[in-house]
């Protein structure tokens, strides 16, 4: 079976998209050295990706943004980034695998959601490494409209020195306004009706 991979970067940060990848390996061109993109170093990380796109049958990187998150919380906002990549290469494909222990498209393609996939299944593993370097590198590139916040060190992962950060100068636009760490710190105007 012609397999797509899927997996995600950045649910659990506070600030910035959350990305998802999908793709489709190329059997003639193997990459021997994928693997969990968090096990591998950024550089290592940043070769591979040029790799994955140069050498795969098929890729797709998409995202959600902060505003969506909030509007949907952060498990239906990585699933609809999840359905944007598959939707950009359907019908290359007959089996989906993705990383996890959901499986949320069972009533639209065949497919299934593997526990530690993005250690055991090549393409959920190139998934990995294309979210993370993509979504890595969209958070650098914040930093420059936003340097007080440092995102070019911890890419809005709720580091210690982020979590200061929040206190001292207060949200930003692409902060996670519903996310805890985050709301408690919003002026008076930004707070809605949860219900």
């Amino acid at each position: 079976k012609i397999i797509l991979g899927i997996d995600e970067a950045g649910r659990g940060p506070l600030a910035g998209p959350v990305y998802a990848a999908a793709v489709i390996l190329n059997p003639h061109k193997p990459i021997p050295e994928l693997n969990d993109s968090k096990k591998l170093s950024e550089k290592h990380r940043k070769s591979l990706y040029e790799q994955i796109i140069n050498q795969a049958q098929a890729y797709a990187i998409t995202y959600c943004t902060p505003e969506e998150i909030d509007e949907l919380n952060i498990l239906k906002a990585t699933f609809w980034a999840m359905k944007k990549a598959i939707t950009q290469i359907e019908d290359q494909f007959e089996y989906i695998l993705i990383d996890g222990n959901i499986y949320p498209f069972s009533s639209e393609y065949p497919g299934a959601a593997i526990v530690k996939g993005d250690s055991k299944i090549p393409e959920i593993m190139a998934a990995s490494i294309l979210a993370k370097v993509a979504r890595d590198r969209f958070m650098i590139s914040q930093h420059d409209l936003y340097p007080q916040y440092q995102f070019q060190q911890h890419k809005g992962y709720p580091t210690k020195a982020h979590r200061q950060l929040i206190e001292k100068h207060g949200p930003c636009p692409i902060h996670r306004k519903s996310f805890k760490g985050v709301k408690e710190h919003l002026p008076d105007f930004y707070l809605w009706n949860e219900n």
